[in-house]
């Protein structure tokens, strides 16, 4: 393809999501970072232009439907496709298993699971259009009911990821549901969809406390933002291959 390939990125002020734009805009894709805080977005998108990587930041708080439209609509008039889209805003609840409430499940849950299907949903048009289109939801393996039925230490604190293991289990089950639905579709059958996990690492998001750096974590990311056109749909992938569902 001669035009450079169109990357939304979500959650991209800081992190792996922030990395994650990095690393695809030296690949030399055009990509729109989204953030929730446009003034946090802009000083990103100058700080990633220091080091050579041009990104576009968007406002996009991926709860709030009027910027996920707003977001579809500009990379419809900008290019009319999306190659990647790279599902990476998440929320945590730090609280133990027994204080949560539905509430704060609910909080979670909107996030890593409601949002994912609203930004999908708004950009599977797209993505359609686009020749080889990759969707990547960013995950936990700590989603794993066979590594967390097998008594897995993931590291960090197991009492208080109620509801963020919980939300990842069912961003998996989207992520399957969806590649399913796709390759039955014959206009849509061209999107590889896959769940990745970059492993506990070192973010905000873990209190820095993650064993991983943000370079190791964000590995399996781009890899399967840069998935060729016959590569794995439907899938739960870490940097080192396929993960227990």
């Amino acid at each position: 393809m001669g035009m450079a390939e169109v990357a939304l990125v979500t959650g991209a002020n800081k992190g792996l999501g922030k990395e994650t734009a990095r690393r695809l805009a030296h690949l030399g894709m055009t990509v729109y970072l989204g953030g929730r805080d446009p003034d946090r977005g802009a000083a990103a998108a100058r700080d990633l232009a220091d080091d050579g990587a041009a990104v576009t930041p968007v406002p996009l708080d991926v709860t709030d439907p009027s910027d996920v439209r707003a977001v579809a609509d500009r990379l419809r008039r900008d290019h009319g496709r999306l190659d990647v889209l790279v599902n990476n805003a998440g929320a945590t609840a730090d609280t133990p298993a027994v204080s949560v409430t539905a509430t704060r499940m609910r909080e979670v849950f909107e996030v890593n699971v409601f949002a994912a299907v609203g930004v999908i949903h708004a950009t599977l048009p797209l993505l359609r259009a686009a020749d080889a289109p990759r969707v990547v939801n960013v995950s936990s393996t700590t989603a794993s009911l066979a590594l967390t039925g097998d008594g897995t230490d993931f590291g960090g604190d197991a009492g208080r990821r109620l509801a963020y293991s919980t939300s990842k289990t069912a961003l998996n089950m989207l992520t399957l549901q969806y590649a399913r639905a796709f390759a039955a579709d014959p206009a849509l059958a061209h999107i590889r969809i896959n769940a990745v996990t970059p492993g506990y690492t070192a973010t905000d998001m873990t209190g820095h406390q993650g064993t991983r750096t943000v370079a190791e974590g964000v590995r399996v990311i781009v890899e399967f933002a840069t998935l060729s056109a016959d590569g794995p749909t439907g899938g739960f992938f870490n940097d080192q291959g396929p993960v227990p569902w």
